[in-house]
């Protein structure tokens, strides 16, 4: 489905009844988070903010659920889209044994052509009005949590092009507000448009960027989704739609831009010029990217079409409405990669608290020996799966969205000294657990039923029990269920604490369900504790009987799963913070222990800062209680920070205690 105009999708989300209107004044400082946080946690639908101290109103968490997600891009599930992607393929590539199959492909390539992008004559209602003087705080920009450096454009289409070839590259990188003409452009090193900045600079030529706020909302989604460079986000965008994107040309440079956008934002960035201090930013992880140089943007024009929206997003704590653009992304490129690069991957999931790249999770129909260690280097090489963290790998048999199953299947299948493999390459810049900046350690968790190649000698162990369903095909058997010795684990904790004083808590329930894993909340005094703490635990405590210890920080509670999942999978450089304690014997099982704490140079040697979470100022938190009930939001919801303010550190937005 094509939409006409944001103002158009903004009418389905009120008709769906997925839109709420807010006609009180709510400041873009802050305030407007603090509401969205509390909604978008609380499965809420979007908001259209229609005072915002300015003549723009603010449409935000349009994406923030299944249903908004599929409504934007025109479909009734998710999958639909990878289905007709992966029937596309399957025609295309069928061999064509005459002239007749040949001839029916025509409809077929007619319909691609027909979603190709078209630069058509003339001016497009994104340019119905022109700012005589561009003027950016004009809009109502938000500031979106308190260590933020400034004011941030979060739903930003950034198009650029490659100077040599002309091919263009839609992507989304904040963009902080510094003067009314003066943006940076936070544009990592591994992105497209930064590949483009540097063939600017070899060449000592401004760089034109045309900056998209709005129009139809698949244009957005376009622009965060991972495709191979060198194709047109502008032809998803056509085939997504159904319809090709008409693009027109901009006012003060050469880029195009689509003709129903809502503000279109033109300018440049000089490659001889010095790079501006950018940030902090609170970010989709649930911490503060921190401040760094990158590139100005200089704005020459401001156009935008009458009766405009400004769309804006929020990121912080999971889960927030970049959840659900991932889940599209999760579900939409599984075709392309199973019908490009990897065939044996059945499905994919990308759980929520590993904020995209930290942790994913694969099945496969496993044939042979090394499988999941094959499927792993392949995922590890296939574009931005480049940054991801933790890769675990489970059988056809397995259902990936029940996060219970994928644990029994790891409490069952894995021997942690040989099953769980260690890499190091290139991890996301906003991954502040690596040692070093953007490069890291990655860790494969291979969870598939083992063949008689791949086990540890006879493998009878505590806890598993060896069958054979074959010669060539061994299975692990759980026998971790609830039994007197698991109770009697659990009733021991106390005894734990007592022994060690620097466990704050722990918890050892998922053991009563057959899943031999145990979090422990730590307060760490010294240097490699967490290391001889592990050892101690898995050799000489109850504890020896569970495969796998996750260690965090003092300030989490671990009773709570997700926060758990949340700060480990951020906090962990698997390949320098998990601790193997090897089997004694064939006859005994392994065990690693993760360290999920905070990293400093006094108790890690960790050279680099390290971020505080995101939480809301109690000023603002006060604020918004005291308007709710005018704001027509339904039933008062408390704030999230509430919870998170007991976890931060001392200083901003770099912890400096």
């Amino acid at each position: 489905m094509a939409y006409k105009s944001l103002q158009h999708f903004v009418g389905v989300l009120e008709k769906e009844g997925e839109l709420i209107r807010i006609k009180e004044f709510v400041n873009p400082q802050l305030e407007i988070t603090e509401i969205v946080d509390r909604i978008s946690k609380n499965n809420g639908p979007a908001l259209f903010f229609e005072n915002t101290g300015t003549e723009f109103p603010l449409l935000i968490n349009a994406f923030g659920s299944r249903k908004r997600i599929c409504l934007a891009l025109g479909v009734n599930d998710l999958d639909d889209v990878s289905k007709e992607i992966e029937a596309l393929f399957k025609s295309l590539m069928k061999p064509k044994d005459n002239i007749l199959e040949k001839l029916m492909m025509l409809p077929k390539l007619n319909q691609l052509a027909s979603w190709m992008p078209k630069v058509k004559s003339g001016r497009g209602e994104c340019q119905q009005v022109i700012m005589e003087n561009p003027d950016i705080t004009k809009l109502p920009v938000m500031k979106c949590w308190p260590e933020d450096g400034g004011d941030f454009l979060t739903l930003p289409v950034i198009n650029t092009k490659d100077p040599n070839t002309g091919i263009r590259n839609v992507g989304m990188y904040r963009m902080q507000v510094f003067a009314p003409d003066l943006t940076g452009m936070h544009w990592h090193k591994h992105k497209v448009s930064a590949k483009h900045f540097a063939e600017y600079k070899k060449l000592k030529k401004r760089m034109p960027v045309s900056v998209v706020l709005g129009g139809d909302p698949v244009y957005t989604y376009a622009a965060t989704a991972p495709l191979p460079e060198n194709v047109d986000e502008y032809m998803l965008a056509g085939f997504l739609r159904k319809k090709k994107v008409d693009l027109v040309k901009c006012i003060t440079n050469e880029m195009e831009v689509p003709a129903d956008a809502d503000f279109v934002i033109e300018g440049y960035v000089d490659p001889e010029e010095e790079n501006i201090l950018e940030g902090p930013f609170g970010d989709h992880t649930g911490y503060y990217s921190l401040a760094d140089f990158y590139p100005k943007f200089h704005i020459t024009c401001i156009t935008h079409k009458r009766n405009a929206i400004y769309p804006s997003t929020i990121v912080g704590i999971p889960p927030q409405e970049d959840a659900w653009l991932g889940k599209a992304t999760e579900r939409i490129f599984l075709a392309p990669i199973k019908m490009t690069m990897i065939p044996e991957i059945v499905d994919m999931e990308l759980p929520i608290e590993g904020v995209f790249h930290n942790l994913t999770i694969i099945k496969i129909k496993k044939e042979y020996p090394g499988h999941a260690q094959k499927v792993t280097n392949a995922m590890w090489g296939a574009g931005q799966m480049m940054f991801n963290k933790i890769l675990v790998v489970v059988d056809e048999s397995v259902d990936i969205h029940n996060y219970a199953e994928v644990a029994n299947a790891i409490s069952i299948n894995v021997d942690p000294q040989q099953d769980i493999f260690f890499s190091q390459g290139p991890m996301d810049v906003l991954d502040h657990s690596c040692s070093k900046f953007a490069f890291g350690g990655k860790m494969c968790v291979d969870a598939t039923v083992k063949l008689e190649e791949e086990l540890r000698g006879i493998q009878r162990v505590v806890g598993a029990e060896l069958s054979v369903a074959s010669e060539k095909n061994f299975q692990l058997t759980n026998n971790l269920q609830p039994t007197t010795n698991n109770r009697q684990l659990t009733t021991d904790n106390q005894q734990l604490t007592t022994d060690y004083p620097e466990i704050k808590s722990i918890n050892t329930s998922l053991l009563e369900k057959g899943i031999s894993v145990v979090f422990i909340s730590i307060e760490k005094n010294r240097r490699n504790h967490i290391r001889e703490l592990n050892e101690k635990l898995f050799r000489d405590s109850e504890l020896k009987k569970v495969k796998v210890i996750i260690y965090v920080e003092h300030t989490v509670d671990a009773n709570d799963i997700k926060d758990v999942v949340w700060r480990w999978s951020n906090n962990v450089d698997p390949r320098r913070d998990s601790y193997v304690v090897k089997a004694e014997s064939d006859a005994e099982i392994s065990h690693i222990g993760f360290d999920g704490t905070r990293k400093t140079k006094e108790l890690d040697n960790f050279d680099r800062d390290w971020p505080n979470i995101i939480c809301m100022d109690e000023e603002t938190i006060s604020a918004v209680d005291e308007k709710w009930n005018r704001l027509g939001l339904g039933k008062f919801i408390s704030s999230p920070s509430l919870k998170y303010r007991k976890q931060l550190y001392k200083g901003g937005a770099v912890i400096t205690e």
